[in-house]
């Protein structure tokens, strides 16, 4: 229907320039004058509500710009990814190539975020990426069309390893999924670690997504480290947290993790969360004008509270909106537009943010820990922590 109505408004405006003069450049422009954004986020499967969230916080910080880009129009484009890798490159595709979008906002998935990677690079289309942290993606591959707005997989817990030694955990177990995230997460622990003195007297890991932890369990407990640091996310996360305590851990040998273990999992976690310790960069307990404005405002809007995922969909919206106000709309002067994202300060509900050379977020990481099924901020981690950006070499 659709595509029928466009034949039919086109048809239109072509017959009536006869009689009014109109000239077909003309036509084209008025054709171009919205801006056409894409999604392509999971809006089916575990990943759901992620991209919900995502997409409700990037209209939010549209709509306080009265709903346009740069003084222009907006139109929607959305694709369901399913978080599924192996569609990835189809489904940025159908968004350039069929609805002609000026930008994609995607995605949650790493594997996903390789597809739109691809394409982007390939065609030089606008890429936003709101959460997924894969490293590539601002790295080996980094480009100057594409912009990270959430994190690096290492960032969180670049910041953990110093939290830890300062708490005097001078010998640490890490445990994970065996996939990319836990992999890079591990990197930024270690990395933070050892530089801050600490050993890591073991690293364990199962496959992604297995969630049987008990013989791994044991193993912590025969290996006596001062604490476990983890990565773990969703559902899997509040079983491990909850295994944790079955198995006697806890209060015996504390438990660190990256944000993620207890975002969005405290309810199912219940009462065996309480005290876990974690880095992040947001959390819901900020305690700053800024972010409870946010909060409220976005409470209102959508009858549901925002949560790391909001933020990083909003945050995403006032980047666009920075570039798109310095170039007034025109999308096309892809050398402004891009320079105005380049030196962004993002007022963002987390803190205020800059974008690093290879585009991912310079911010702050905040401490974080579970008090009665909420993550509460008990410090700063680090301040304005950057990505390496190792590899990247902007074309």
């Amino acid at each position: 229907m659709t595509s029928r109505r466009l034949v039919l408004t086109r048809s239109a405006a072509i017959f009536g320039s006869a009689s009014t003069g109109l000239l077909l450049p003309e036509i084209v422009r008025a054709q171009a004058a919205k801006v056409r954004v894409g999604f392509m986020l999971p809006y089916t499967g575990t990943f759901a509500q992620l991209g919900v969230a995502i997409e409700n916080g990037f209209r939010m910080a549209i709509n306080e710009q009265g709903g346009k880009l740069g003084g222009r129009e907006i139109e929607y484009f959305k694709v369901d990814d399913e978080s599924e890798p192996s569609k990835g490159i189809e489904n940025a595709n159908k968004l350039v190539q069929r609805d002609k979008v000026d930008v994609i906002v995607g995605t949650v998935h790493s594997g996903v975020q390789m597809g739109i990677q691809k394409v982007a690079r390939d065609t030089g289309v606008l890429s936003l990426i709101p959460n997924a942290g894969v490293h590539a993606a601002t790295r080996g591959l980094c480009a100057p069309n594409v912009y990270r707005t959430s994190f690096s997989n290492s960032q969180p817990t670049r910041a953990l390893g110093k939290v830890m030694m300062d708490k005097g955990h001078k010998k640490t177990v890490w445990i994970t999924w065996k996939y990319a995230a836990g992999d890079e997460a591990f990197e930024g622990f270690k990395e933070g670690y050892t530089a801050a003195g600490g050993t890591i007297v073991k690293e364990l890991g199962l496959p992604f997504p297995q969630v049987e932890f008990q013989a791994l369990l044991t193993e912590i407990a025969a290996l006596k480290p001062d604490a476990v640091a983890c990565f773990f996310a969703g559902g899997g996360a509040a079983k491990f947290i909850r295994d944790y305590a079955a198995a006697g851990l806890k209060g015996k040998i504390p438990l660190y993790g990256s944000g993620f273990l207890t975002e969005g999992v405290l309810d199912a976690a219940g009462p065996a969360a309480d005290g876990i310790i974690t880095t992040m960069h947001y959390s819901d307990s900020l305690d700053t004008p800024r972010n409870k404005k946010f909060r409220l405002d976005y409470a209102k809007a959508f009858k549901a509270l925002p949560d790391v995922y909001a933020v990083q969909g909003y945050d995403t919206g006032l980047l666009l909106v920075q570039g798109a106000n310095a170039v007034k709309g025109d999308l096309a002067n892809k050398p402004a537009l891009y320079k105005s994202m380049e030196g962004a300060v993002i007022d963002s509900p987390r803190g205020k943010w800059t974008m690093s050379a290879s585009h991912n977020p310079v911010q702050d990481i905040y401490i974080r820990q579970v008090d009665n099924k909420e993550n509460k901020v008990i410090g700063v981690a680090a301040k304005a922590l950057a990505d390496s950006g190792a590899g990247c070499k902007m074309a």
